[in-house]
């Protein structure tokens, strides 16, 4: 047995395992993260988009620092049938306001920058090992098993992703559902600067966020998504891996028809795939959140399947970040006590109950069920796209006037449903 022993030990080199290392090693504790990547965030997928206020109360104007691609001012939401589209954009300064800032962020670029500002606070990091077990004695955690090696801590914090086998182990998590969890498969496609600026409407560091509803999917639930970043854009799928079966299309054959759509065809015409992604995501929303918190130990980030998913919005990683934050915190004030017991780590939850983690997840408990609506993926993308042709389209037929267009549509529409669907969208968002 090595006789290493820490104050605390975090398993992920994460948003949420880097932030509370940064945290931790700054208050002068000794610290060891552990990360299964050979780097931190050479296997961390993500859409890319990071909300910047969690961060930037830590590490105050990171994202001058930070290897952040373009700021986000620019909003789409587009829903898509097999040939034609139905856009929304919001543009505005206002998203990337101080305090209300977003960023597209490569994860494989910015993990390792966040935990470069760990190391230099004095954290210790060990990449490319796998931790297989945990040490448990009468009760309460004390370290960590890898391979042959035991390293012991007065605390771990399991900041391993969505699949955290440990915190399952542990009793703290429950076996994933598949319809709690999604599986998203990412390109980055490297294009230059001039043409995101161009292809895109962007002017200087400017980015833009779309996400996509409708046929890229062929009806399983999930969507498409791209940000802009530099030079390239992350470009990917993510569909409930409970319904991977609904349509009987890959997810590796979503992403090759969401290519080949002919909105996303044209953005992407000359670009080279520099990078391919899959990874598990956190998508049950308040609903799967583990215990917490045991004798010893701390769950955050995506093993505490923080991400919020609106489908206008996916957020996680200002979650997970925020939740390093608390978890840290919480060592500290065991720390301060002398006592690592479940009943004093419990001010972990408790102190996340106050932030904007718990609350928001708690705001948008229902929507994880609403967005499981088969007709938000088949139905409505076209229903849209007939109202839009009715109105815009001029082939020299005497008009009828716009509510007689509409009504033939509307009348083949499922009114019912529809009406229930809006009810259920305003009870979710």
């Amino acid at each position: 047995m090595s006789e290493d022993r820490f104050d605390a030990i975090i398993v992920g080199g994460g948003l949420a395992g880097s932030t509370a290392a940064y945290v931790l090693a700054k208050a002068g504790l000794e610290v060891l993260v552990i990360e299964r990547g050979d780097t931190c965030g050479c296997k961390n997928m993500t859409g890319g988009r990071l909300y910047g206020h969690s961060l930037e109360k830590i590490i105050p104007d990171f994202a001058s620092r930070a290897p952040v691609e373009r700021k986000i001012t620019k909003e789409r939401i587009s829903f898509l049938s097999s040939a034609g589209n139905t856009t929304f954009e919001y543009g505005s300064p206002a998203l990337g306001a101080p305090g209300a800032a977003s960023y597209s962020v490569l994860r494989s670029k910015f993990d390792r920058w966040l935990a470069s500002e760990a190391e230099e606070q004095g954290a210790m990091y060990v990449c490319g090992i796998l931790v297989d077990d945990m040490i448990v004695r009468d009760g309460k955690v004390c370290g960590i098993v890898a391979g042959e090696e035991e390293m012991e801590a007065d605390v771990v914090i399991l900041a391993d992703g969505v699949n955290s086998l440990l915190s399952q182990k542990l009793g703290l998590k429950k076996e994933l559902d598949p319809m709690e969890v999604a599986v998203g498969a990412k390109e980055v496609i490297t294009l230059g600067e001039e043409r995101i600026r161009d292809r895109f409407g962007l002017e200087g560091s400017d980015g833009a966020a779309w996400m996509f509803v409708g046929d890229p999917t062929a009806g399983n639930i999930g969507g498409g998504f791209l940000y802009t970043n530099k030079d390239s854009v992350s470009l990917g799928i993510v569909t409930t891996v409970g319904d991977i079966d609904y349509s009987g299309v890959s997810v590796v054959d979503m992403v090759d028809r969401f290519k080949e759509h002919p909105v996303i065809r044209p953005l992407i015409a000359g670009g080279q795939t520099t990078e391919y992604s899959a990874h598990l995501v956190p998508e049950g929303g308040f609903h799967m959140i583990p215990q917490l918190y045991g004798d010893g130990v701390l769950v955050a980030g995506d093993a505490a399947g923080f991400v919020i998913n609106l489908g206008y919005m996916v957020r996680g990683m200002d979650l997970a970040i925020e939740s390093g934050l608390q978890a840290a915190n919480a060592v500290l004030y065991a720390k301060r006590k002398g006592d690592y017991s479940k009943s004093t780590l419990s001010v972990y939850k408790t102190a996340l109950e106050g932030t904007f983690v718990m609350k928001d997840l708690r705001q948008y408990k229902n929507a994880p069920k609403f967005m499981e609506n088969r007709r938000m993926f088949t139905k409505y993308p076209l229903l849209l796209e007939e109202i839009l042709k009715a109105m815009f389209l001029v082939d020299g037929t005497p008009s009828p006037g716009l509510v007689k267009k509409l009504l033939p549509i509307l009348s083949e529409a499922d009114l019912a449903a529809l009406g229930k669907d809006g009810m259920l969208a305003m009870s979710a968002l």
